[in-house]
Protein backbone atom coordinates (compact mmCIF):
# COMPACT_ATOMS: atom_id res chain seq x y z
CA UNK A 1 0.00 0.00 0.00
CA UNK A 2 2.92 2.37 1.14
CA UNK A 3 4.45 1.72 -2.84
CA UNK A 4 0.92 3.24 -4.51
CA UNK A 5 0.03 5.70 -1.84
CA UNK A 6 4.07 7.67 -1.87
CA UNK A 7 3.77 8.12 -5.30
CA UNK A 8 0.28 9.22 -5.29
CA UNK A 9 1.77 11.86 -2.50
CA UNK A 10 4.38 12.80 -4.45
CA UNK A 11 2.16 13.53 -7.32
CA UNK A 12 -0.06 15.81 -4.98
CA UNK A 13 2.99 17.55 -3.41
CA UNK A 14 4.25 18.59 -6.78
CA UNK A 15 1.04 19.19 -8.78
CA UNK A 16 0.43 22.05 -6.43
CA UNK A 17 3.54 24.31 -6.79
CA UNK A 18 3.10 23.70 -10.81
CA UNK A 19 -0.84 25.21 -10.45
CA UNK A 20 0.89 28.31 -8.28
CA UNK A 21 3.49 28.63 -11.10
CA UNK A 22 1.08 28.43 -13.71
CA UNK A 23 -1.25 31.69 -13.24
CA UNK A 24 2.35 33.70 -12.53
CA UNK A 25 3.72 32.37 -15.79
CA UNK A 26 0.91 32.32 -18.30
CA UNK A 27 1.91 36.36 -18.01
CA UNK A 28 6.09 35.41 -19.09
CA UNK A 29 4.52 32.21 -20.93
CA UNK A 30 5.82 29.05 -19.67
CA UNK A 31 9.28 27.38 -21.58
CA UNK A 32 7.74 23.56 -23.67
CA UNK A 33 9.78 21.52 -20.65
CA UNK A 34 7.34 23.22 -18.12
CA UNK A 35 4.23 22.47 -20.28
CA UNK A 36 5.05 19.08 -20.99
CA UNK A 37 6.15 17.72 -17.41
CA UNK A 38 2.14 19.87 -16.49
CA UNK A 39 0.72 17.62 -18.83
CA UNK A 40 2.88 13.96 -17.54
CA UNK A 41 1.72 15.09 -14.07
CA UNK A 42 -1.74 15.91 -15.21
CA UNK A 43 -1.70 12.65 -16.71
CA UNK A 44 -0.07 10.66 -13.90
CA UNK A 45 -2.98 12.08 -11.54
CA UNK A 46 -5.14 11.04 -14.11
CA UNK A 47 -3.89 7.41 -14.36
CA UNK A 48 -3.23 7.56 -10.13
CA UNK A 49 -6.91 8.32 -10.06
CA UNK A 50 -8.71 4.85 -10.35
CA UNK A 51 -6.25 2.78 -8.53
CA UNK A 52 -6.56 5.33 -5.52
CA UNK A 53 -10.20 4.83 -5.10
CA UNK A 54 -10.00 1.58 -5.41
CA UNK A 55 -7.22 1.45 -2.59
CA UNK A 56 -9.69 3.10 -0.69
CA UNK A 57 -12.44 1.40 -0.97
CA UNK A 58 -10.24 -1.75 -0.29
CA UNK A 59 -8.89 0.42 2.95
CA UNK A 60 -13.24 0.87 4.01
CA UNK A 61 -13.45 -3.54 3.69
CA UNK A 62 -10.74 -4.26 5.59
CA UNK A 63 -9.58 -1.49 7.81
CA UNK A 64 -12.07 -2.15 10.55
CA UNK A 65 -10.62 -6.49 10.66
CA UNK A 66 -7.14 -5.47 10.29
CA UNK A 67 -7.55 -2.50 13.34
CA UNK A 68 -8.81 -5.47 15.60
CA UNK A 69 -6.18 -7.83 14.52
CA UNK A 70 -3.25 -4.80 15.60
CA UNK A 71 -4.95 -4.11 18.53
CA UNK A 72 -5.77 -8.17 19.64
CA UNK A 73 -2.42 -9.39 17.95
CA UNK A 74 0.42 -5.96 18.14
CA UNK A 75 1.65 -6.93 21.89
CA UNK A 76 2.46 -10.19 20.80
CA UNK A 77 4.08 -9.08 18.32
CA UNK A 78 6.03 -6.67 20.05
CA UNK A 79 6.70 -9.40 22.49
CA UNK A 80 8.54 -11.75 19.63
CA UNK A 81 10.17 -8.82 17.80
CA UNK A 82 11.87 -7.79 21.46
CA UNK A 83 13.00 -11.32 21.82
CA UNK A 84 14.62 -12.02 18.69
CA UNK A 85 18.10 -10.29 18.51
CA UNK A 86 18.68 -11.13 14.57
CA UNK A 87 16.04 -11.76 12.25
CA UNK A 88 19.12 -13.27 9.50
CA UNK A 89 19.75 -15.89 12.13
CA UNK A 90 16.73 -17.97 10.82
CA UNK A 91 15.14 -19.31 7.51
CA UNK A 92 12.31 -18.47 6.33
CA UNK A 93 8.72 -19.75 7.58
CA UNK A 94 7.54 -23.01 6.50
CA UNK A 95 3.66 -23.85 6.65
CA UNK A 96 3.12 -27.75 7.25
CA UNK A 97 0.17 -29.81 5.66
CA UNK A 98 -1.30 -29.94 9.12
CA UNK A 99 -0.98 -25.54 9.44
CA UNK A 100 1.59 -25.32 11.64
CA UNK A 101 4.29 -22.73 11.37
CA UNK A 102 7.94 -23.73 11.68
CA UNK A 103 10.68 -20.97 11.75
CA UNK A 104 13.84 -23.10 11.62
CA UNK A 105 17.46 -21.68 12.75
CA UNK A 106 19.98 -20.95 10.30
CA UNK A 107 22.47 -24.11 10.97
CA UNK A 108 26.15 -22.52 12.00
CA UNK A 109 29.26 -22.68 9.43
CA UNK A 110 30.70 -25.76 10.37
CA UNK A 111 27.67 -27.70 10.22
CA UNK A 112 27.81 -27.82 6.24
CA UNK A 113 31.82 -28.74 6.24
CA UNK A 114 31.09 -32.16 8.52
CA UNK A 115 28.71 -33.11 5.75
CA UNK A 116 30.89 -32.38 2.81
CA UNK A 117 33.49 -34.95 5.31
CA UNK A 118 30.94 -37.37 5.70
CA UNK A 119 29.99 -37.11 2.03
CA UNK A 120 33.74 -37.78 0.72
CA UNK A 121 34.11 -41.23 3.23
CA UNK A 122 31.04 -42.10 1.59
CA UNK A 123 32.98 -42.23 -1.36
CA UNK A 124 30.42 -39.25 -3.24
CA UNK A 125 31.86 -36.12 -5.10
CA UNK A 126 29.73 -33.43 -4.79
CA UNK A 127 29.91 -31.49 -7.70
Amino acid sequence: MKQILLPAALIALMSSPLAAQEAGEEDSGSSLMERGAELLWEGLRQEMAPALEDLQGLMDEIGPSLGAFLSEMGPALADIANEVEDWSAYELPEILPNGDIIIRKKQKDNAPADKQDSAEEEGVTEI
